[in-house]
């Protein structure tokens, strides 16, 4: 858990505005990815590899969010 205490908060949040939410237009590409998945469309390999590509960011701040949050 070292090393989510290294990371700066603002490497971190730069990662999820620009990584997790690439491309921005038409839409948020982890948004459509998610609407696929709750469609039930998420089946090929190349789009679930996608998700979690996408998601990881996020992930990522949410662990580091809560080691902070325990102190």
């Amino acid at each position: 858990m070292a090393i989510l205490d290294q990371l700066p908060m603002n490497l971190v949040i730069l990662a999820c505005l620009t990584l997790g939410l690439a491309p921005f237009f038409p839409e948020p590409h982890l948004w459509e990815k998610l609407k696929m998945l709750v469609e039930g469309d998420l089946v090929k390999p190349v789009d679930i590899f996608d998700l979690l590509m996408h998601a990881a960011p996020f992930v990522v701040l949410a662990a580091k969010l809560l080691r902070m949050a325990r102190g």
